[in-house]
């Protein structure tokens, strides 16, 4: 093929793949990059409909997908597929307004999704996990024993609420999901606790806007005492709330999702600096 015979997507060089996906090829090849970002592991790929079989972690167990791939949602729609025979979409981009099924938009998802170069075979080694993760994060972060005690404790509360929900622990932020989407991103700070939680752009007491131009469906407050750690677990718990009726509702959850703009608000026990 000649140089003028290639077309290629928006320029993206994420974790090897150049260009966005112009094609459903594309976002099964994505999809493998990050499949650990996702929490799930491959059973099938089946050559006719649904695409695909897996399984994702709920924090109890795994749980079993039929999943079909499109480069555009509607695709499914166009396609005269089954909506009762698949749980999930996975495209580049999400076009279908009503659609019925759970829906992954690799678009929007690998924005927040850490990104790194393709490194000489032999290069790095294992990537830690569980409470030896947390003890580098803490360590990294020098983090105090107050800021300690505040993310344990917090932790545990949102736990003994709800024992689905659970934690992925990454280098600089802790994520927590319930159970298939993430409700809320943790980083720990020196002398500090900052949260960016899901509002479903919507007032959420004790936060402000997270990010009014690229994530207005989220907010974002800071935990700088010990007195301040009851109102962060109600705020948690509301923003899980919120992310369960989103889903519900078929909207989209991810930190880049559009949406109307949060109403601020400030509370006297939550830092929302």
């Amino acid at each position: 093929m000649s140089g003028e015979d290639s077309i290629v997507g928006d320029l993206i060089n994420f974790r090897g793949l150049v260009y966005a996906p112009l094609n459903e090829n594309g976002v099964v090849f994505l999809f493998g990059k990050v499949l650990d970002d996702l929490h799930m592991y491959v059973e099938e790929i089946r050559p006719g409909f649904p695409d695909c079989v897996a399984r994702r972690f709920t924090g109890k167990g795994w749980e079993r997908l039929r999943i079909e791939f499109e480069f555009l949602s509607s695709a499914f729609k166009i396609h005269g597929h089954d909506t009762d025979a698949c749980d999930m979409i996975i495209c580049w981009e999400h076009d279908w307004k009503d659609c019925p099924l759970e829906i992954i938009e690799l678009k929007s998802e690998i924005q927040v999704m850490e990104n790194w170069p393709i490194p000489r075979p032999g290069v790095g080694g294992p990537v830690p996990d569980g409470e030896q993760a947390l003890k580098e994060l803490f360590s990294s972060r020098r983090t105090t024993g107050n800021v300690q005690e505040w993310y344990r404790e917090i932790i545990n509360a949102l736990r003994n609420w709800d024992e689905e929900i659970w934690t992925n622990i990454g280098k600089k932020y802790i994520g927590v999901y319930s159970p298939e989407r993430s409700f809320a991103s943790i980083e720990p700070r020196k002398t500090s606790i900052s949260v960016e939680c899901f509002s479903r752009g919507e007032r959420l007491e004790g936060t402000k806007v997270s990010n009014v131009t690229s994530s207005p469906r989220w907010a974002k407050f800071t935990v700088k005492a010990k007195n301040q750690v009851d109102p962060a677990i109600e705020i948690l718990k509301e923003s899980q709330r919120r992310l369960k009726a989103a889903m519900k509702a078929g909207e989209p959850t991810s930190y880049f999702s559009g949406g109307k703009k949060p109403i601020s608000s400030l509370d006297k026990n939550i830092s929302t600096e």
